[in-house]
């Protein structure tokens, strides 16, 4: 028995095979049943092209046998084997693939016999290897790795048997059968490895579920049972015993419901998928599937939960979709195929056109994984105006669990994406009292209406109550309640909709006069101008202007915002964790219709110190209207008492 070398080189390349390019020990039975299905494969293939090859497809299966007493892992296949130079070609040649080399003479082959009767269905044949590197991961996990192989149709059976880098040795065995055995002696546990976990059969059986459950061909093994045994007496009450027994069970699922013809499945089958893989305790809102052919192929199942994530808020939370190749999980979460505003959405994507580093645990280059990732953005908007056009019910559920997620959508990257989400949005009809899109609103505009007027607050009772909203309601125009900290940020950004103009009702350029009231209001203005700069001297710097307006119908006064930065903004803003405070600009404005416009004029005539213990109570009132402090609440409260004793 001759000890040869690797012919890829060096003890430090293997080492780099074992150390560096696979990060996560448990993918090495991923590796080698992928390696094992696409030996099927090929001995399936050459069934079809090759008549002396007879194959029963239904006989075709991969053995899993754990041996605890032995400390090995055996991984068995009947696929086609490999003689003398082939194991010396694939296994002692690092980086040498045969599952490679194969596809590309049946692609070759495929191509000459273009145009003639074809009877291969290339879905039938599934090669998944690519680089000749997945079988050496099994050295991470094992000190010895054998392998006895015979091709199918040949006399003879040779095994291969290496330790590692020192290299490896070929000679004759006994193998009675075609095909394929994989024995690994697992290394010794270590106080941070656990080798022998791989030997636990509920630990093979949660690796197969989570790489390999989508395997074309039955995954068997040995599962060790608990069976009641037969008692003679059965009339005497007696405790049950019970044998442990083994029985073999077929470990995968084999054929994705993904792949399945959409008449086969049912919702109640796509929503158990859901449960089942996703761990949520509820149904899913919508599930949505699609396959795609051209440049880069794929199916999708995506789902959208009917609720949020407990930590969906948090930096633990990790989107993303699964990510397989050819039915082989290769990223759990994969958050390049989901922007973030759809950071919710649940499912996998299946392609085997993907361009995947030589550990598979990688991509090559992303460009396959923005077509795609730009085809799923697409997707999932269409779905979610479908079921906002057809289904507004659930939409509504949809909207009101995730709504704030497309808004920031909307306000992210300085509003790059917007126009990509605003026909999702909805906010709070002060005349539909419930929740409208910008579409909505707009269809039901006044005519001659040029605006879509909006309202922040913390509430929609709070926002109702503010005098600026009773002026417009009373012109008959429809408000949009905004109660949530990024919703005026998001109509900023927006600026307008369909060429119609957001407009804040408690900002300064709100105009419902006619012409001939604001020169009116104008004229007024211009004659209490003296009143006014006292009153404003009164206040402080806490304020811009102060002036009569129209925009009241029963109130006394209000703020409004003069700049873009509104009263809200200042709260949502200072609100936040920063050492930097905000300040609105904003002007006290006073109803020219109520008694106090006439009060205060009295007393500018009569006594202007009185007037300014006014003011101050004026503008702390209007602070309070819109959910601010009081900055002195000692002075006013004396200067309130002082006022009413009189």
């Amino acid at each position: 028995m001759e000890n040869k070398q690797f012919k890829a080189e060096s003890k430090r390349l293997l080492d780099l095979m074992i150390n560096s390019i696979y990060t996560n020990k448990e993918i090495f039975l991923r590796e080698l049943i992928s390696n094992a299905s696409d030996a099927i494969d090929k001995l399936y293939y050459r069934s079809l092209t090759d008549k002396n090859v007879k194959v029963n497809k239904e006989d075709l299966n991969i053995r899993i046998t754990p041996d605890k007493e032995a400390h090995t892992l055996t991984i068995e296949d009947n696929g086609c084997g490999m003689n003398k130079k082939e194991l010396e070609d694939n296994l002692g040649t690092i980086a040498k693939s045969g599952s490679l080399a194969f596809k590309e003479a049946a692609a070759a082959k495929e191509s000459k016999a273009e145009g003639k009767d074809a009877t291969i269905n290339n879905d039938d044949v599934n090669i998944i290897g690519q680089f000749g590197v997945g079988f050496y991961s099994a050295f991470m996990v094992a000190s010895k790795v054998r392998v006895e192989s015979r091709s199918y149709g040949a006399d003879k059976a040779y095994v291969w048997e290496s330790s590692g880098a020192d290299g490896y040795t070929i000679e004759e065995c006994d193998k009675p059968d075609f095909g394929t055995k994989i024995i690994l002696t697992l290394k010794p546990d270590t106080d941070d490895e656990k080798y022998s976990d791989f030997l636990a059969e509920y630990k093979i059986e949660e690796l197969i579920r989570k790489y390999s459950d989508y395997i074309r061909y039955p995954i068997k093994m040995e599962v060790e049972h608990e069976k009641e045994v037969e008692q003679d007496n059965k009339d005497e009450k007696k405790e049950p015993k019970y044998e442990k027994v083994k029985y073999d069970e077929t470990l995968n699922s084999m054929i994705p419901i993904w792949k399945k013809n959409k008449s086969e499945v049912t919702d109640e089958d796509y929503n158990n998928f859901y449960q089942e893989k996703f761990g949520d305790f509820q149904k899913p809102l919508k599930v949505i599937r699609t396959s795609v052919e051209g440049d880069v192929s794929y199916t999708a199942l995506l789902y959208i939960p009917s609720h949020l994530p407990y930590d969906y808020y948090t930096k633990d939370f990790k989107r993303g979709l699964q990510l397989y190749s050819n039915g082989v999980l290769i990223m759990d979460k994969c958050e390049d195929l989901l922007p973030d505003t759809y950071g919710f959405v649940r499912g996998l994507v299946d392609s085997p056109d993907l361009s995947l580093n030589i550990s598979r645990e990688m991509l090559q280059h992303d460009r396959q994984l923005k077509i795609i990732a730009k085809n799923l953005d697409k997707k999932i908007k269409s779905e979610l105006l479908d079921m906002l056009h057809k289904d507004r019910e659930n939409y509504d559920k949809f909207f009101e669990t995730f709504g704030t997620t497309l808004k920031f959508g909307v306000y992210n990257d300085y509003g790059l994406n917007k126009d990509n989400y605003k026909d999702l949005l909805m906010f709070h009809s002060s005349t539909e009292n419930k929740l409208v899109t910008l579409d909505e609103y707009v269809d039901r505009m006044k005519e001659g209406q040029d605006k879509i007027y909006y309202a922040c607050g913390e509430t929609i009772d709070k926002i109702e109550m503010l005098p600026q909203v009773e002026a417009v309601k009373e012109k008959g125009y429809e408000i949009l309640y905004l109660t949530e900290n990024v919703d005026e940020f998001v109509v900023q950004v927006l600026l307008e909709h369909k060429e119609k103009k957001f407009v804040n009702v408690c900002a300064n350029d709100v105009d419902l006069d006619t012409a001939e009231e604001k020169e009116a209001l104008k004229k007024e203005n211009e004659e209490n101008k003296d009143m006014f700069a006292l009153m404003k001297e009164a206040i402080g710097a806490g304020i811009q202007e102060v002036r009569f307006t129209h925009r009241l119908k029963n109130h006394p006064v209000c703020l409004t915002s003069e700049g873009a930065l509104s009263v809200e903004m200042e709260k949502v803003i200072n609100s936040m964790p920063n050492d930097q405070k905000v300040k609105a600009q904003t002007a006290l404005e006073i109803n020219d219709s109520h008694p106090i416009a006439q009060k205060i004029k009295d007393l500018y005539a009569n006594d202007k110190e009185e007037l300014k213990k006014y003011t101050k109570v004026l503008y702390s009132q209007a602070r309070l209207i819109e959910g601010l402090p009081v900055e002195n609440p000692t002075e006013i409260s004396n200067l309130i008492c002082e006022i009413i004793a009189k």
